[in-house]
């Protein structure tokens, strides 16, 4: 049928055909007020992220300087049972070995200075545990799962199921197996 063409040629769909919306696109100004919707949602969830991630920098340095102020307080203590120690117990152990026991000079001395060596040890490795609390740990974390800093590339991307706090455990190496360091030729640590 070559002339008048087929009755399903020239059909247009109706109001009764499934599957076929018939809706007018919303106008101009409604499109306007979502999209101004959208951006405000968003510029709001971007306002709660920083002032999380704000809050969340505060609390680290804030346990830095706590943990900064214990260092200094632990190593003042190393040296003042170093010192106190090393005068103290010599004046008296000494007296007490050479007189009392009868032992030489030079025993009781390696007596003396093996104890004060114990007390410097106990607090030097005290202040180095509170000092591990300067590092910024948890900033330092997600600055690298942001995409900042000379972490950025060996952190886990933020929707891995991997933790970024993992990465602590392993050894951050390139490619090739060596070391990361920053631009300075400096050993980066991980977080």
């Amino acid at each position: 049928m070559t002339g008048a063409g087929s009755a399903g040629d020239n059909e247009r769909p109706g109001p009764s055909d499934p599957g076929v919306s018939h809706d007018l696109p919303p106008d101009l100004e409604e499109s306007l007020r979502q999209v101004m919707a959208a951006g405000r949602s968003s510029l709001s969830a971007a306002n709660e992220a920083s002032k999380a991630f704000r809050s969340l920098v505060a609390a680290d340095i804030s346990l830095a300087r706590s943990a900064l102020g214990r260092t200094v307080a632990f190593t003042g203590l190393a040296i003042a049972f170093g010192a106190s120690a090393w005068l103290l117990l010599m004046a008296s152990v000494i007296s007490i070995l050479v007189g009392r026991v009868g032992m030489s000079w030079t025993a009781s001395l390696l007596i003396c200075a093996l104890v004060s060596v114990v007390f410097c040890a106990l607090a030097g490795w005290i202040s180095i545990r509170y000092f591990e609390h300067t590092r910024l740990q948890a900033s330092r974390r997600q600055l690298a799962r942001l995409g900042f800093g000379e972490l950025a590339d060996f952190t886990p991307t933020p929707g891995s199921a991997k933790s970024a706090a993992d990465i602590e455990s392993d050894d951050v190496k390139t490619a090739s197996g060596e070391p990361v360091k920053d631009k300075t030729g400096v050993p980066v640590t991980p977080p």
